[in-house]
């Protein structure tokens, strides 16, 4: 491989994933940051926005800049799309991005573009050799984690899912329910079996079903807004004859070879995975009941770590390379 450093610019760094993403990419080894854009604050230090990063001499610029390798996208919804026709990106550039505009098949190829959907336990191989990358969903990426070996036994039947969000799945914007006030020792049911992520999960547990298996049901996801910053936990609830260490053997052979997702004989908790690139699982069975339960960082696992994780793999480094991260424990 070669010495020279990964040239990076990222679109939208004002936000709670841009400002992830300037946080881990600072410390890559493989890493130079050429630039970090918002109209907002060009001109202004980085620390004026993110202010733990004060003592970081990186500037905010309105300047865009083909002189890189890979361009990450941290942008809103729907405003990846309107980036790309405006901006003019040289073919050879790398991108990455983090919204929901590529994710699903039919929006997957635009402007000569063909983004592969960055799930690196589901399409490592395809992420390698790709070129451009729609980064998953925070709530998708959870859910999935935890159904995947069940979907490629062929087990998966109908599921029923209930999950809970810190306020930075809501992205950096102001909305009531963002709110310290009202987030505080608060929880409430949002998008009630129509989250916009579950589109995306059932592609890829199709995508992964053997192949002469019927589709697979559609999911039944109950999302909750809690009363807390960075996260998600899920459990997803489902019918299967199989003994428990049965399907603990399923999971630790489906990630035995992926180094961000670990199976627990013990009860999982959101303190294991924050601050880290990490998932943890739990399978809990009562009867014919099994209950998945696994949990990540949403901005780190769920966004700007996995980001970087499908970064490496593209650039043939070390897939856990800048994302050796402490868990916030205490």
């Amino acid at each position: 491989m070669s010495t020279k450093k990964i040239q990076v610019g990222i679109i939208g760094g004002a936000g709670y994933t841009g400002g992830e993403l300037t946080r881990l990419l600072i410390h890559h080894p493989h890493v130079e940051i050429k630039f970090i854009h918002s109209r907002s604050n060009a001109g202004n230090l980085v620390s004026t926005v993110h202010q733990d990063l004060m003592g970081e001499k990186l500037m905010f610029s309105a300047d865009f800049s083909n002189e890189i390798d890979v361009l990450f996208l941290c942008l809103g919804h729907g405003e990846s799309k309107k980036f790309l026709v405006e901006n003019k990106i040289d073919a050879n550039i790398k991108v990455i991005d983090l919204a929901n505009d590529f994710r699903l098949q039919q929006n997957a190829s635009f402007e000569n573009r063909k983004f592969i959907y960055g799930l690196p336990e589901l399409n490592r191989e395809k992420i390698q050799s790709a070129q451009n990358i729609a980064n998953p969903g925070c709530f998708a990426t959870t859910i999935q984690l935890g159904l995947l070996p069940l979907a490629k036994a062929g087990l998966l039947k109908e599921v029923y899912t209930t999950g809970i969000t810190g306020s930075t799945g809501a992205g950096q914007s102001l909305a009531a329910t963002s709110h310290f006030s009202w987030r505080a020792n608060n929880i409430q049911a949002y998008k009630t079996l129509t989250h916009q992520h579950v589109p995306e999960i059932m592609e890829s547990l199709n995508q992964i079903k053997p192949f002469n298996h019927s589709t697979i049901e559609p999911l039944n996801f109950v999302p909750w807004r809690g009363d807390f910053t960075r996260g998600i936990f899920i459990s997803s609830q489902l019918q299967c004859d199989k003994s428990l260490e049965e399907l603990n053997e399923l999971y630790e052979s489906f990630y035995h070879d992926h180094p961000f997702t670990h199976i627990s004989n013990e009860s999982i908790f959101l303190k294991q995975v924050v601050n880290t690139n990490k998932c943890v699982i739990q399978l809990e069975k009562v009867g014919m009941q099994l209950v998945v339960h696994s949990a990540i960082d949403n901005l780190l696992k769920g966004a700007s770590g996995q980001a970087v994780q499908n970064m490496n793999l593209l650039f043939g480094i070390e897939e856990t390379a800048g994302l050796h991260l402490k868990a916030n424990y205490f």
